[in-house]
C-alpha cells in the first residue's frame, strides 16, 4: 500500500530560529563588547541549511513509519538483553525449603544402613538458596544498567573500526558545506556518538593548539549533544513517546553543524586554524582485543553510571531544600505584600525564565510554562531529571504530541552547570595549557549548548504538526 507523503510546514518556527540566533548575536556583542568580532554569516546560513536538510529528510512520516519504526525496535531488543543482564544481578536471591531423601545418619555421625547394607534414607525438608523473583524495575536496577551496556556496545563499535568512517563522512560533508576547519568540525561530529570528554581526543593532538573560538567549538559540541552510550536510557525514559529512539538520534545528529553554527556567531574565528582547510583525525586503538574493548566499555559505563546517581542524590536533594526555602520563607512574604495566593518555588522561577525560550521554539500556548520549567530543570539539573518530567507528563496525558516532540529535541544535550566543570576537567587533562581558557568560556559554551538544543528544536518543529 503507497504511503501518502503530508508536508507539515510551521511558519512560525522559522521566525523562531530566528530569534535564538539574534539572541546568539546578542551574546556576541556582550561579550566582544570591548573588541568586536564580525560574524561569517555564510557559515551561519550553510549550518542552518544542513540542519534543515536532513530535518526534511528524517521527519517525513514515511522516514518516520519505516525508519524511526525499526529504530525504535532495535533499541528495544538492545535494551530486553541490558535488562536480562540486570536481573541476573540484581534479582532477588530467597531461602525457600524443599523437600528431598537425604543419608540417616547415627550418632557417632557414621551413615545408617539396613541389613542388606544399603545407604538408609530419609525425606526431609532442607534450606535451598536460589533465585525466585524477578528484579523491581527501579531506575537504579532498570534503566541505569543501560548505560554500561550500550557503553560496551560503542567501545566494540570504535574497535572493529564502525563508527570511525561514518564520524570521517558527517564531518567531512559538514567542513566542506561550513567551510569550518578539520578539528572543531571533526570533534562536533564525533559527539553525535561520543561524550563532550571523549570526542575531544580524536583530536587530542590538536587541542593544545587550537584558536580560542576553536575551542569555543569543541565545547559547544560536548554541550549541545549527548553520548550514545546514554541515548539508550532516556530511549527507555521516554518509551511512551512514538519512534522516541529515532527522534532522539537526529536530535543528536542536527546538533552536530548546529553547535558550529551558535559557537561561530558567539565566538567568531578571528585567528589562523591550524586545520583549516584539512580533516585530521587521530583515534587511538586503546584494546587489543574485542573482549578488551568490551571490558573497557562497561568500566566506563559503570563510572557514568556511579556519576549519574551521584548528581542525581545531589541535585533532587538541592532542588528540595531550594524549594522549601522559596515555599517557606520567600511565597509568605510575597503573599502578604500582594494579598495573593501566589506560591514561589525555585522550579516555578526556572519555568518563568525559560517560558519565552519555549514560545519561540513554537510550543503550544498551553505547554510553554510547563516546558520552560523542563528546560530550566535541563541547565540547573540535569537533562535526565528534566527527562523523566516529560515522562510524567506524557504518560499522563498532560501535554500535546507537539511538545512532546520539541521536548524531546529541547532538552538532547549536556548543556548544564555540572557539565561545566567536567568539561574543564576532561579537555583541561588533554591539553593542561588551555585550562585558562576553557574556564573563562565555559558559561558562553554552555548557554551555547542551549541555544543549539533549542534551535534544533525550533527546526524540528516547522516539520512537526
Amino acid at each position: 500500500m503507497e504511503t501518502e507523503v503530508t508536508l507539515t510546514f510551521n511558519a512560525f518556527n522559522v521566525l523562531g530560529v530566528f530569534g535564538f540566533i539574534l539572541i546568539a548575536y546578542g551574546l556576541n556583542r556582550w561579550i566582544h563588547r570591548k573588541n568586536p568580532k564580525p560574524v561569517n554569516w555564510r557559515l551561519v546560513g550553510a549550518g542552518l541549511l544542513i540542519q534543515v536538510f536532513v530535518a526534511l529528510v528524517v521527519l517525513q512520516p514515511p522516514v518516520q513509519h519505516y525508519v524511526f519504526k525499526p529504530i525504535d525496535s532495535f533499541v528495544q531488543k538492545l535494551l530486553g538483553f541490558s535488562e536480562k543482564g540486570a536481573d541476573f544481578v540484581f534479582q532477588s536471591v530467597d531461602k525457600h525449603g524443599a523437600l528431598e531423601y537425604v543419608v540417616k545418619k547415627g550418632p557417632d555421625g557414621k551413615v545408617l544402613l539396613d541389613a542388606s547394607g544399603n545407604q538408609i534414607k530419609e525425606l526431609q525438608q532442607t534450606t535451598v538458596i536460589g533465585r525466585t523473583n524477578p528484579a523491581v524495575k527501579t531506575f537504579a536496577f532498570w534503566v541505569l544498567p543501560t548505560v554500561i551496556f550500550f557503553s560496551s556496545i560503542m567501545s566494540l563499535l570504535y574497535f572493529f573500526g564502525v563508527m570511525q568512517p561514518i564520524v570521517r563522512v558527517i564531518a567531512r560533508v559538514v567542513q566542506k558545506v561550513m567551510g569550518t576547519s578539520g578539528s572543531e568540525t571533526t570533534s562536533c561530529s564525533a559527539n553525535i556518538f561520543m561524550g563532550q570528554t571523549e570526542a575531544p581526543l580524536v583530536i587530542k593532538p590538536f587541542i593544545s593548539g587550537m584558536t580560542r573560538s576553536e575551542l569555543h567549538a569543541v565545547m559547544t559540541g560536548g554541550f549541545g549533544t549527548v553520548a550514545g552510550g546514554v541515548l539508550a536510557m532516556y530511549a527507555a525514559v521516554l518509551s511512551g513517546i512514538p519512534g522516541i529512539a529515532g527522534h532522539l538520534v537526529t536530535a543528536s545528529t542536527m546538533a552536530a553543524p548546529g553547535a558550529l553554527v551558535i559557537s561561530k556567531i558567539i565566538y567568531p574565528e578571528t585567528e589562523e586554524s591550524e586545520t583549516m582547510g584539512e580533516l585530521k583525525t587521530e583515534v587511538e586503538v586503546l584494546d587489543g582485543n574485542a573482549i578488551e574493548a568490551a571490558a573497557r566499555g562497561a568500566g566506563e559505563g559503570t563510572q557514568l553510571v556511579i556519576n549519574i546517581v551521584g548528581m542525581l542524590i545531589a541535585f533532587v536533594a538541592l532542588v528540595a531544600m531550594l524549594n522549601s526555602f522559596f515555599v517557606d520563607l520567600i511565597t509568605p512574604l510575597v503573599q502578604s505584600i500582594t494579598g495573593t495566593t501566589m506560591v514561589i518555588s525555585f522550579t516555578n522561577i526556572l519555568g518563568w525564565i525559560f517560558t519565552p525560550f519555549a514560545w519561540l521554539m513554537g510550543v503550544p500556548s498551553q505547554d510553554c510554562a510547563v516546558m520552560g520549567l523542563m528546560l530550566g530543570e535541563k541547565v540547573v539539573l540535569t537533562e535526565l531529571l528534566a527527562y523523566f518530567h516529560l515522562s510524567e507528563l506524557v504518560a499522563n496525558g498532560e501535554i500535546s504530541y507537539r511538545t512532546q516532540i520539541l521536548a524531546s529535541y529541547a532538552l538532547c544535550g549536556f548543556a548544564n552547570f555540572a557539565s561545566v566543570g567536567i568539561q574543564i576537567g576532561g579537555i583541561g587533562g588533554i591539553a593542561p595549557n588551555r585550562k585558562a581558557d576553557l574556564a573563562q568560556m565555559g558559561l558562553s559554551a554552555m548557554f551555547a549548548g542551549v541555544l543549539v538544543t533549542c534551535t534544533t528544536a525550533t527546526i524540528a518543529g516547522i516539520f512537526i504538526g
